[in-house]
């Protein structure tokens, strides 16, 4: 579930109008078909789509109620009254747009990650564990979890810490307007200052390692801070409103200036970048943020006990301060015990990512004393293969070179996609109708339609055509294809295949390996784990490679740069370098202008259209070949309220964000779960 943005440059393109593309003509022998439709699976939610105004707004309310527990601790002199400690205008969630309406007080949720906490300063870009408590310690200025509960004509970004924004006439200049009167969990005021040591001391500067970096709000662009409720952004180009999706998690997230200012080596002339990156280790607790609720214990390897944020911003419409809930904890453990444990009972939350695992868990699900329930989303998680489109980047021998020039080629991607039979791959992950054949590009079931797609369904006697139009033809009858020319004249073909070590991958790479052989290609599977992949990919060592896609290919809002080479590290099956640059294909130029287009289209319908005539070019050409896709599942234990129906695990970002924990509250009903540190408040 690791997600790290590479600092990476943006092509400032602003192209006018709507792109008038000329379609590719289809290669005469290739024989595209219809895209199967889409089939209804058991456990499928159904979203609840609202209006921006009806999920929350910024005002101030007549009264404010908090725990009676906290209530005590003010009586007693040991904090400040509730509407102190409030901003001027909280954050309201509206009832109308809860599930289950406004909820009680109390409780302990529950989550299991296998993620573990590098430490707190996610300002030099240390991630805070994954799995949840990196959603947790960050706000951000904008937010996009939740638009997944926003109809999609309203689907822009969310404010947060930026309760509004404004462009100039001219479109250049974009005057955030931050919560005022908001406080850290220690009290301590938020303003700009927060913002502004973010951007000038982390993302400007080269030795630490931020999120962002100054190119990723286009070139040139400048941050400045107006009052201390106010910041401006100056950019080259006239509204580039998809730079508003890159201020959520996790690049415009600030960290405590006040906590952090005193060991960054512009501040203290004897810290390094180094022990600035480090400051906040994961066992330095109570941790000070922004958040629902803030970390106060942490043993590693173990668990990690966050409690209620005493000076949280946001209230519901009843003038209750959240969370609800006073307790928040995370087991240390694996990504497979998350599912496991959250079924039996013993966990709150997960996302289902394991379809091996779907057809079990929906029949421990409908027994009568199932503590968990199931909501499968669509089908958004996606496997593809993916062929290596640079000439000669980490090319070693003839082999690999000659490899990278196949699969330049239309006709070698095409009998590709015609080779693989995609309903079989699908039954080999899952049984029954989960899987759908994915043609590649974005996901039919997110922003485009099913006519955005060219799908080269299953057809291994034209698979066989095409490789000997290439030149590929089995010469000394042992079934494999030989080249025919060239430096490799005579030779099998062979393609080594980088294969992730997880279920997924695994089981479609021998069914891979099996329908190749079938058309007489020797597909070779490379098994790697976690860093070995980035190694391979980073370093473009590789022929074929074989992974479940990113999130951009369902929300292609926040890095929507990886989806056409707009500069020479994207995307990553085709990088270049100085020595060794991209040579791009016709179409790959279509796709950036495509994408620097959508990247400064202010209009939501001309950004789906773009979106649309994006993913023709991209699936019409095979830029890669899509395997299945299937739908994910929220495990939810039933004694949480809250929860938006039909939420997916992935989308703009991680359904621990999506759903919005600081809102769900527990069925008083339920049996209780015991706290772990009752009364305790971040002191």
């Amino acid at each position: 579930m690791k997600q790290h943005t590479f600092k990476v440059s943006l092509l400032s393109l602003c192209v006018a109008g709507v792109l008038g593309m000329v379609p590719h003509a289809f290669a005469a022998d290739a024989q595209p078909s219809v895209l199967p439709k889409a089939q209804p699976f058991p456990g499928q939610g159904k979203a609840m789509l609202l209006s921006q105004k009806d999920l929350m707004e910024y005002k101030a309310l007549p009264s404010y109620s908090e725990p009676e527990w906290v209530n005590k601790l003010v009586k007693e002199g040991k904090l400040p009254p509730v509407k102190d400690r409030l901003p001027k205008e909280p954050m309201v969630f509206n009832s109308k747009g809860m599930p289950d309406g406004p909820g009680v007080y109390g409780g302990v949720f529950r989550m299991v990650s296998g993620g573990r906490p590098e430490g707190w300063n996610y300002n030099a870009g240390k991630n805070s564990g994954w799995g949840g408590t990196e959603y947790t310690v960050a706000e951000c200025l904008t937010r996009t979890g939740p638009l997944t509960t926003i109809k999609k004509e309203e689907q822009t970004p969310l404010p947060n810490l930026a309760k509004s924004w404004e462009w100039s006439d001219d479109g250049k200049q974009l005057t955030m307007h931050l919560i005022e009167d908001a406080k850290w969990s220690d009290g301590k005021p938020f303003s700009s200052d927060d913002v502004m040591f973010l951007w000038n001391d982390n993302i400007l500067d080269q030795h630490v390692t931020a999120w962002a970096n100054a190119d990723t709000y286009g070139k040139g662009t400048t941050l400045e801070a107006v009052d201390k409720n106010t910041i401006r952004w100056t950019f080259k180009e006239p509204r580039p409103t998809q730079y508003l999706y890159s201020m959520a998690f996790f690049r415009m997230c600030p960290g405590p200036a006040h906590v952090l200012k005193q060991f960054h080596p512009k501040y203290n002339k004897d810290a390094t970048y180094s022990s600035y990156a480090n400051a906040l280790p994961a066992d330095k607790v109570p941790v000070v943020t922004m958040g629902a609720w803030a970390p106060v214990y942490h043993k590693a390897d173990q668990m990690i006990v966050l409690r209620r944020n005493p000076y949280y911003w946001k209230v519901d419409e009843k003038g209750q301060q959240l969370p609800y809930m006073d307790e928040l904890r995370f087991k240390l453990s694996t990504w497979t015990d998350r599912e496991v444990q959250t079924v039996a009972g013993n966990a709150d939350y997960a996302n289902m990512e394991n379809p091996t695992n779907y057809v079990e868990s929906i029949k421990k699900s409908k027994q009568a004393n199932s503590p968990a329930r199931l909501d499968f989303s669509p089908r958004f998680l996606g496997w593809s293969l993916f062929m290596n489109l640079s000439e000669e980047l980490g090319a070693t021998d003839d082999r690999e070179k000659a490899i990278r020039l196949l699969s330049r080629q239309l006709k070698f991607r095409q009998a590709i996609s015609h080779a693989i039979d995609r309903n079989a791959l699908g039954q080999t992950m899952v049984r029954g109708p989960f899987s759908r054949p994915y043609a590649g590009g974005l996901y039919p079931e997110g922003v485009v339609n099913d006519g955005s797609v060219v799908y080269y369904g299953y057809n291994p006697k034209l698979a066989k055509e095409l490789l000997a139009d290439v030149g590929l033809k089995d010469t000394d009858g042992n079934g494999i294809v030989n080249w025919t020319d060239g430096p490799t004249k005579g030779q099998d073909l062979e393609i080594t295949m980088v294969t992730p070590d997880g279920p997924g991958e695994t089981s479609l790479s021998e069914g891979l390996v099996s329908m190749l052989r079938e058309v007489g290609i020797k597909l070779i599977p490379r098994p790697m784990q976690g860093t070995q992949v980035d190694a391979a990919l980073g370093a473009s060592a590789y022929d074929f490679f074989i992974r479940r896609n990113d999130n951009e290919y369902i929300q292609p809002i926040q890095l929507a740069e990886a989806l056409a080479p707009v500069h020479d590290q994207t995307p990553y099956w085709h990088k270049g370098t100085k020595a060794k640059p991209q040579n791009l294909l016709p179409f790959e130029k279509d796709l950036v202008t495509l994408i620097n287009q959508f990247q400064h289209e202010p209009d939501l319908t001309k950004q789906l259209d773009i979106l649309n005539k994006y993913n023709k070019v991209f699936t019409e050409n095979v830029y890669h070949v899509g395997l299945v896709s299937v739908p994910g599942a929220l495990i939810l234990n039933k004694r949480l309220k809250n929860v938006p129906p039909g939420t997916p695990i992935m989308s703009f970002q991680w359904a621990e964000d999506s759903i919005m924990r600081e809102r769900i509250w527990i069925d008083p009903k339920s049996a209780p779960v015991e706290e772990l540190m009752p009364g305790k408040l971040l002191e």
